[in-house]
């Protein structure tokens, strides 16, 4: 991130959470794996059809 974050969460990326289709911003909790991250809560990630293997 170029910007330095001035409390304007418009700089900060954003997904869509494939269960409720919330718009999500950026978390510093999930600077690690933010490409992997699908869901905005725990409600959801429970609430996700579940893909039989």
């Amino acid at each position: 991130m170029g910007v330095t974050f001035k409390g304007n969460k418009s700089f900060l990326p954003s997904k869509t959470c494939v269960v409720c289709k919330k718009e999500m911003p950026w978390r510093k909790s999930w600077a690690k794996n933010w490409e992997s991250v699908k869901y905005c809560s725990d409600a959801c990630r429970k609430k996700a059809p579940k893909t039989q293997a």
